[in-house]
């Protein structure tokens, strides 16, 4: 199992820009598919961004694309996810997720507490 720890929200104005940051527990963190995902007040979650075990395979959603980064470090379980020219609609609950590598599964069935991002127009 994994234990992830996001961190890194908090408030900026539109434009502005954010690196949020999810910790895992464990030493098996490279065998870890990481995603990002959003949930925003009254809406449901939504994918944003993943990542591969080694990293050398991203994917965004289209809204993200361009303007956010997701990157890890395994030497230190840790990924991370770039926001640049941050939107009103990007305020949301960002919340960190993995799946082993080798699951059948596309569901990610471990997941962090959640951090708040809230952008002002």
């Amino acid at each position: 199992q994994v234990q992830l720890v996001e961190s890194g929200g908090g408030s900026v104005q539109t434009g502005g820009s954010l690196r949020l940051s999810c910790a895992a527990s464990g030493r098996t963190f490279n065998s870890y598919i990481m995603g990002w995902f959003r949930q925003a007040p009254g809406k449901e979650r939504e994918f944003v961004a993943t990542i591969s075990w080694i990293g050398g395979s991203t994917y965004y959603a289209d809204s993200v694309k361009g303007r956010f980064t997701i990157s890890r470090d395994n030497a230190k379980n840790t990924v991370y996810l770039q926001m640049n020219s941050l939107k009103p609609e990007d305020t949301a609950v960002y919340f960190c997720a993995a799946r082993y590598r080798s699951s059948p599964s596309n569901e990610y069935p471990y997941w962090g507490q959640g951090t708040q991002v809230t952008v002002s127009s």
